[in-house]
């Protein structure tokens, strides 16, 4: 069976799944608001130690990809396509939305918390909507409120409040789920994991112009 490293930083934690097809061999989910550039390759080898693997043993990469914290999801792709061209291995960018969703039966709604009364969403499983979306809680469609919906992620509780559904949590740790999401996967002709940001970043270049320099 192929042997999956997945990893996630796309929030305030890092995560890290060792695969063997779609069984977890081992994991770790250290919770973290800061820290994560350093803490990431360490954790990744430390996990691959546990199960008495090595970089060398490794078919595939499977990363997270957001929505979620800028930052973050700069790091763990960037370190994704790193690791991907030294070893030579396909890298899956992996939707932090559809990973939510990953064994869950019956229609899903993945919803994360965007901060300022606005969620990411994206539904699986005949829910709505089929693309990951950015909205404000206050404007969430009333079609989304598809009949027996479960509402997942950091968000849920405030989507399923408005749509009336119910909440469930994950049934995966974020890494895992990514890894499982990726072993399902053709791993040919995998494109480069590229961020999902849903949203412009918050900061914002300054409109006032530089002061001018004096000799």
């Amino acid at each position: 069976m192929s042997l999956i490293l997945a990893f996630d930083t796309s929030a305030a934690y890092c995560g890290a799944a060792l695969l063997s097809g779609a069984k977890v061999i081992a994991a770790r989910h250290d919770e973290m608001a800061k820290g994560q550039a350093e803490h990431l390759v360490p954790m990744l080898e430390e996990t691959l130690k546990s199960a008495g693997a090595d970089w060398k043993s490794l078919d595939a990469l499977a990363v997270g990809i957001g929505p979620g914290n800028f930052t973050g999801i700069r790091i763990s792709v960037s370190t994704a396509r790193g690791l991907a061209l030294s070893l030579g291995l396909p890298a899956h960018g992996v939707s932090l939305l559809e990973a939510l969703a990953e064994g869950t039966q019956g229609p899903v709604l993945s919803c994360l918390d965007a901060r300022r009364d606005s969620v990411f969403v994206q539904g699986f499983g005949g829910a709505a909507p089929s693309a990951p979306q950015h909205l404000e809680i206050g404007e969430l469609p009333p079609e989304l409120a598809t009949q027996g919906l479960t509402c997942i992620g950091s968000g849920a509780e405030m989507v399923a409040d408005v749509l009336g559904a119910q909440v469930a949590p994950a049934a995966h740790a974020p890494a895992a789920a990514i890894g499982l999401t990726a072993a399902r996967r053709d791993a040919a002709n995998v494109p480069r994991p590229a961020p999902l940001y849903l949203r412009p970043a918050d900061a914002k270049p300054a409109s006032a112009q530089p002061p001018t320099l004096l000799a």
